[in-house]
């Protein structure tokens, strides 16, 4: 069955114009424009877990960022420069800029989830519930709310221990048996724990173990491109890098088709 499509957005805080690096960014010569620069890199940066890319194996450049933001070239250098001096943004060692705040600031729904809130918001103000639970293939039909409460909390602690105990153990050990960087601990109250048990709980730990054999398929995943960065399980466990490496995009022979046409589209930059 085919992956159900996400929509992805960034919850900007009402007070995001009142805090302090912001006013100081602002107060600064050409300060409104680092602003709206910044906005951009945090849209720009979604798609890619806060780092601001081309493409998987192609980092933006300060040149490729003006171009795609329409943001004069000067600011752009003198706005990265002050966005890394405040912590704003990360140059990774392989020339990415990451957007320190994004993963946070991430909000995303499915359009099943879409509708089901709308239904509720047009239903006494979100006050009625919906009584249709859907377990497994099985449809109950509950008209007493403390039922539904209860076989709900039944099967997410039933799914936790699962995911806590054997799912968990065959993962850990797929993963150190790549030679990538010892996996010692995933504790069910951390994000590693908790991405972990979204990706089996979405997937099924087979599909996770067969992601893991993929990245024997890559190269630049195990670290043996020029710039010789090498994925964590902690990114891994990640959703888009999930479902990407899942995918097979990062495999050898997809990548030299994306450095292909990077090639073709540089000219046009």
């Amino acid at each position: 069955m085919a992956e159900e499509k996400r929509y992805y957005w960034l919850k900007l805080k009402r007070d995001f114009f009142k805090r302090h690096d912001i006013r100081i960014i602002e107060a600064q010569p050409n300060g409104k424009d680092y602003i709206l620069f910044y906005l951009k890199l945090l849209c720009e940066s979604v798609d890619h877990n806060g780092n601001l890319r081309f493409s998987e194996t192609i980092p933006y450049n300060e040149e490729m960022l003006s171009t795609i933001t329409n943001t004069n070239i000067d600011i752009v250098r003198n706005a990265i420069k002050i966005f890394s001096n405040l912590n704003m943004m990360e140059i990774l060692d392989d020339g990415t800029f990451y957007m320190s705040e994004v993963e946070k600031m991430i909000g995303s729904e499915t359009p099943w989830a879409e509708k089901k809130r709308n239904y509720r918001s047009k239903t006494d103000n979100g006050q009625k519930e919906d009584n249709v639970h859907l377990l497994t293939d099985n449809v109950l039909t509950l008209s007493d709310k403390s039922k539904s409460k209860s076989i709900e909390k039944d099967i997410t602690d039933s799914t936790e221990s699962v995911c806590r105990t054997g799912d968990v153990r065959r993962v850990k050990d797929a993963w150190n048996a790549l030679g990538l960087g010892q996996v010692t601990a995933i504790t069910a109250d951390t994000t590693r724990g908790k991405n972990l048990k979204a990706r089996i709980n979405q997937h099924g730990v087979d599909k996770v173990l067969e992601a893991i054999e993929r990245i024997k398929q890559s190269s630049f995943l195990q670290g043996q491109s020029k710039k010789g960065w090498i994925i964590t399980f902690d990114w891994f466990v990640k959703p888009t890098n999930f479902l990407k490496v899942l995918e097979g995009n990062y495999d050898d022979h997809k990548e030299a088709a994306q450095a292909g046409r990077y090639q073709r589209t540089e000219y046009d930059l």
